[in-house]
């Protein structure tokens, strides 16, 4: 449970760092400048809060950190799941595919990174602001249905140890497909509005901070494909998944106390309700404030209404993108088979090496005497691979 007091601080850091840039005024909202079309104005408490540490050094520094651990950590887990596990299995379908979402997610963190260290100034032109805002948000939704899909597996196999869709990966395969052609569906709004706004005060070009309003007595028809995203996104593919999670965690915690009796699977039982557990945590601390955060915030942009957190709600999406880092650990501390996938990985080991050395680990014989496996020609072996 370190993690989640870590996951927990973050947070409480945020909160704090978003209470001490400011929490009066309106928030990002911008309008077009009369003497010049192509700028946008903002008030002082947006400048402020675009040109605070909040923005410009906790921020990237959060996202380095996001960087140099979810890189490797996710590319790992995509390779041993696709590559270095020869028996798939549905479990096994969800955690690769939540890898590959938080390792598409992960690679775009250089251009957040060099945008906030650059004083929030998007250089690389709205197109690219585009694909990053689809890459961020396209595969945090995915990385939720994934984990819920994650979820409801354990819960079945735990429930219904002899059941043959248990080992169904066909469904699994078919579930995992539809998520990503549904997400990068759901995606469409937002490479249909411009998040790139060129401000007057301070001289720089922000991407999805500011929000242009062009008629300030009717402002949602400026945000109103944001607004629909954001409320379809956040009160359905967020929440009906939370729910599912919270549900088959329930039902699994009553499957394990019917059937406490039944020893010989105790220890795989309790893998899964640990990977449940843990998951389950990291899930609720990394997305609920972030989902709060954007329903509340476009909430009141559609109404042109004073918005008093935004420095939390950006700081929340910040936070979000942790799970990135997290979730590769989850499955190596929870799951031994993924564990030693990644230790023979690190060692350089082949499947037929690894094949090798079970095989004859397991012809050797234990000696109580000497405390050590010895082979049958009486050689002692070193018990550790």
């Amino acid at each position: 449970m370190e993690s989640t007091r870590i996951l927990l601080l973050l947070l409480l850091g945020c909160f704090s760092a978003s209470c001490a840039s400011g929490s009066k005024g309106r928030g990002f909202i911008g309008w077009k400048d009369p003497e010049n079309l192509d700028d946008v104005i903002v008030d002082q408490t947006a400048v402020d809060t675009l040109t605070s540490p909040l923005t410009t050094v906790f921020m990237p520094v959060l996202y380095i950190i996001v960087l140099v651990v979810g890189l490797p950590a996710n590319a790992m887990a995509v390779w041993v799941f696709l590559f270095r596990t020869k028996k798939k299995h549905p479990s096994s379908i969800y955690m690769a595919n939540l890898a590959l979402a938080d390792l598409l997610f992960v690679i775009w963190t250089p251009l957040k990174i060099s945008y906030h260290f650059q004083g929030n100034n998007w250089t690389y032109g709205e197109p690219l602001c585009k694909v990053l805002m689809g890459f961020f948000y396209g595969n945090m939704y995915c990385s939720v249905l994934f984990i819920a899909c994650l979820s409801v597996q354990r819960y079945w196999v735990v429930a219904h140890p002899l059941s043959q869709q248990r080992k169904n990966n066909k469904v699994a395969v078919c579930v995992c497909v539809a998520i990503w052609v549904f997400i990068w569906s759901t995606t469409t709004p937002l490479y249909l509005y411009n998040h790139t706004a060129k401000l007057k005060t301070p001289n720089i070009t922000t991407c999805h901070d500011v929000n242009v309003i062009h008629d300030p007595l009717n402002p949602f028809p400026s945000i109103e494909l944001l607004y629909f995203y954001f409320i379809f996104m956040g009160l359905v593919v967020f929440l009906v998944p939370c729910v599912v999670i919270v549900v088959a965690y329930i039902l699994l915690l009553r499957a394990l106390g019917d059937s406490m009796g039944d020893s010989a699977a105790s220890k795989n039982r309790h893998r899964a309700v640990m990977l449940i557990v843990i998951v389950l945590v990291t899930f609720l601390v990394c997305f609920i404030p972030s989902n709060i955060m954007l329903v509340v915030h476009y909430s009141l942009l559609k109404d042109g209404l004073v918005n008093n957190g935004y420095g939390f709600y950006v700081s929340t999406l910040c936070l979000a993108s942790l799970n990135s880092c997290l979730d590769p650990f989850i499955y190596y501390f929870v799951s031994e088979d993924f564990r030693d996938h990644v230790k023979n990985t690190l060692l350089c080991r082949s499947s037929r090496t690894v094949e090798r050395m079970r095989v004859s680990f397991n012809s050797m014989k234990y000696s109580r005497k000497s405390k050590s496996y010895v082979s049958d020609s009486g050689d002692t072996q070193s018990s550790a691979c």
